[in-house]
């Protein structure tokens, strides 16, 4: 009897998420949901990107955005060493591009954030409309400012953020990056962060346009200058005080950033997991046991129970697995992996407890020599 009940929760879980979370996963597709509208008038855009030690790939994210016609770009240097002031300038048409040395990192403030804050300062002197805020490492798509001010405009949104397409060419990419979005938009539903009723609220830091307005309403980047997990605490913050947010994802904007073996992949994720979580113990117990009720129910059932536990099992896997095809078809991978998401879900619960330990060492949060993390300092 108890396996049968096992076997029906695990069932109960998976109809939930396929089809009481916002239907999350019918968000991967090869384009945006819906085309975004031309824009209108002759709106101002002020680009604002944080680098420290990017030289290799900054370059290319300049030029993306060079030739979309923004206001400026201001390009924040965070105390890099490897020559990324020169690989910025040497990107960019003479008058589009200004590169700020950044100042020294006050107590307080996370680094990118620091970053970010000095960069807006100095775009705001150009009296912009929006602010486009993105990384170093991403590579826009040729109508990428278009579509957001279209989108931000038609729509009434205050923030509009596109999820880049992540580089998954390595094998441990392959494995792990159409999950890592999957889990993403599962936890943050973009059909519930556009709705105004609900709470929801997300973005994906690589690329966020903000309307200048909505932005200083809130109190600008100071109002969230602690945060380490700090797209989405943007994106809540902005919704909070009364503003509109749209989360999408698109495949012509890529990250070019490669995470050529697992343990950097486990490593980006451990440095902010247990942030997630609220630094607590509590917290990361129930989620650890939650991943196994959601992710390795199902086929422990399907391979080891008896009979109608073991049906009730495998369906309640084949859920989980439909759910997770468009993920991979998104990222041109073979659904044949969708079955091993269980395995691809004991990876990420590690990471979490990962990011957990590295907190209670005073590690937490580790991203290019600093702890970021304001509870391990």
């Amino acid at each position: 009897m108890l396996p049968e009940i096992a076997g029906s929760l695990a069932i109960a879980v998976w109809l939930y998420l396929l089809l009481g979370r916002g239907c999350f996963w019918r968000e991967f597709r090869l384009s945006a949901p819906d085309p975004a509208p031309e824009p209108a008038g002759s709106p101002r855009v002020a680009v604002v990107i944080p680098a420290r030690n990017e030289a290799s790939g900054l370059g290319q994210a300049i030029e993306s955005l060079a030739g979309q016609q923004p206001m400026h770009i201001v390009v924040v240097d965070d105390a890099s060493d490897d020559g990324t002031a020169d690989a910025a300038r040497q990107a960019a048409p003479a008058g589009l591009l200004t590169v700020i040395a950044g100042e020294p990192l006050p107590a307080g403030w996370t680094g990118k954030l620091w970053a970010v804050e000095q960069g807006v300062r100095h775009a705001v002197g150009f009296d912009p409309d929006y602010l486009l805020l993105t990384d170093a490492d991403i590579v826009h798509a040729p109508d990428s400012l278009a579509a957001l001010v279209g989108r931000a405009q038609s729509g009434g949104y205050d923030l509009v953020s596109y999820m880049a397409t992540l580089h998954c060419r390595s094998l441990a990419e392959r494995a792990l990056v159409p999950a890592f979005v999957y889990f993403f938009l599962a936890l943050y539903p973009p059909a519930w962060i556009r709705d105004p009723r609900r709470r929801t609220a997300g973005a994906a830091g690589g690329c966020i346009l903000v309307r200048r307005e909505a932005l200083e309403r809130i109190g600008g980047i100071a109002s969230i200058r602690g945060e380490l997990i700090d797209d989405c605490a943007l994106a809540r913050a902005v919704k909070q005080s009364g503003g509109r947010v749209w989360l999408g994802l698109s495949a012509g904007t890529r990250s070019i950033r490669e995470y050529a073996t697992f343990a950097e992949v486990e490593s980006t994720i451990a440095r902010t997991a247990f942030t997630q979580l609220r630094h607590s113990a509590a917290l990361l117990a129930g989620t650890v046991a939650a991943l196994g009720v959601t992710y390795l129910l199902a086929p422990a059932l399907a391979l080891a129970a008896p009979p109608r536990a073991a049906a009730l099992g495998a369906a309640a896997w084949l859920l989980m697995s439909a759910s997770y095809s468009p993920a991979l078809r998104f990222y041109r991978r073979s659904i044949l992996w969708a079955p091993l998401l269980p395995a691809v879900a004991v990876f990420y619960a590690w990471a979490t407890v990962h990011s957990a330990i590295d907190s209670w060492r005073g590690a937490g949060g580790l991203w290019k020599g600093r702890a970021q993390d304001a509870s391990a300092r």
